[in-house]
């Protein structure tokens, strides 16, 4: 048995989407299958210095859509992958064109989430824009993913987004169901002595509570939220708002200095995964305010790491908290305000903590890699004994 993982492209630098094909690959070696990680060949873009836009957009373009469905179809004209010992598997939707050029039987995908393809129908609550060749691309890969014989939603709601997308959709011809992400590295709770030295190194003092933020720029990620919240709860709370991941924009600076708020406000840039995992062990609070996501990762990271979390109340995030998070509207900053205020019980904080942590356990590496054996019709491998990842 063997199966055949369908990577991103490296230029493109998508990090998680390479994490979740690692965590396949060896979730799916420990159930004793041979594995291999197949990417699109870098070749016209190979002198590039980003394949994110300019002339390397287009370079890798050609890398993405010419040059390795030639691959895939060579490789198969070759006898790979011919015989029903092998399968394939699709990690990340945005490559779902590559579905055409593998065995429909025996090739599954996942999606990650829909709101770029919203987003280029026109969906507002989606808050992805689209450039016009962007709105084509997407609705490409729509129609190809809309194909797929064996697909995987990371939420129940990406699933049911997807349907609604897929006229064409029948249960009975189409096995699509729900498995949810799990993590993609080791989080756990740092004790204050592990967690101060790493803390002082990204900047942040460990003597001053601080609201945590994990996450990029984009505007569906609803940063500003951090600002107002904080400016609504007025002295009630006192403390540090932090932002890690990318670089705090000019517009969120600004925003900050009209609250009055800039010396209260921390960036930290790309955290390695020990500062990641002090940052959320040690924050008042995490607070994930986004308009929209597709699973919502930092979610179950923080409470893995015992922090109590403040998120949206649009869905998925309280399919991904496990009801063991605050929710409220991502529009109402009192609404979050008075979120943050309620910690305060200690109480009603230390049930949310335990609630959290509990709530990980859902997210196990082995219980994702069973339901994909399972998708895949290689039930005969569920309930392998796991190792570290």
């Amino acid at each position: 048995m063997r199966i055949v993982l369908i990577g991103n492209y490296p230029p493109d630098r998508q990090e998680s989407m390479e994490r979740f094909a690692q965590m396949l690959n060896c979730g799916f070696n420990n159930a004793g299958i041979k594995t291999s990680i197949w990417r699109p060949t870098v070749f016209f873009a190979a002198k590039a210095n980003s394949t994110t836009k300019g002339l390397g957009k287009w370079l890798g373009y050609l890398d993405k859509w010419v040059l390795f469905p030639m691959v895939l179809n060579w490789k198969l004209l070759r006898g790979f992958g011919s015989k029903d010992n092998v399968h394939f598997h699709i990690c990340d939707h945005s490559n779902a064109p590559y579905l055409k050029h593998l065995p429909a039987s025996r090739t599954a995908i996942t999606c990650h989430d829909v709101l770029a393809i919203r987003g280029a129908l026109g969906h507002s609550d989606a808050f992805c824009e689209a450039s016009a060749f962007g709105k084509i691309l997407q609705k490409w890969i729509l129609a190809n993913l809309n194909k797929s014989t064996r697909l995987a939603a990371v939420s129940r709601l990406t699933l049911k987004q997807l349907q609604d997308l897929s006229p064409s959709y029948d249960t009975g011809l189409k096995e699509w169901r729900v498995i949810h992400n799990a993590f993609n590295d080791d989080f756990r709770p740092l004790s204050k002595q592990e967690a101060d030295p790493l803390l002082q190194r990204a900047g942040v003092s460990g003597s001053s509570p601080y609201l945590l933020h994990v996450g990029s720029s984009l505007p569906r990620k609803n940063r500003k939220m951090l600002l107002d919240m904080v400016h609504a709860a007025g002295s009630n709370w006192m403390g540090k708002i932090v932002f890690a991941g990318q670089a705090i924009d000019a517009e969120l600076k600004e925003h900050a200095a009209k609250l009055g708020l800039s010396d209260r406000v921390i960036s930290v840039l790309k955290p390695d995964h020990q500062s990641l995992l002090a940052l959320y062990s040690q924050c008042y609070a995490f607070v994930f305010p986004s308009f929209s996501e597709g699973f919502g990762w930092p979610v179950i990271e923080a409470q893995a790491c015992g922090a109590p979390v403040i998120a949206s109340d649009v869905e998925p995030m309280s399919e991904v908290s496990g009801g063991a998070a605050l929710h409220a509207n991502p529009h109402d900053a009192r609404a979050f305000a008075d979120a943050l205020i309620r910690l305060g019980d200690k109480d009603y904080r230390e049930k949310l903590i335990k609630g959290g942590l509990e709530n990980g356990n859902r997210f196990k590496p082995m219980h994702m890699v069973n339901a994909y054996l399972e998708l895949l019709s290689l039930k005969e491998y569920t309930g392998y004994a796991t190792q570290s990842i």
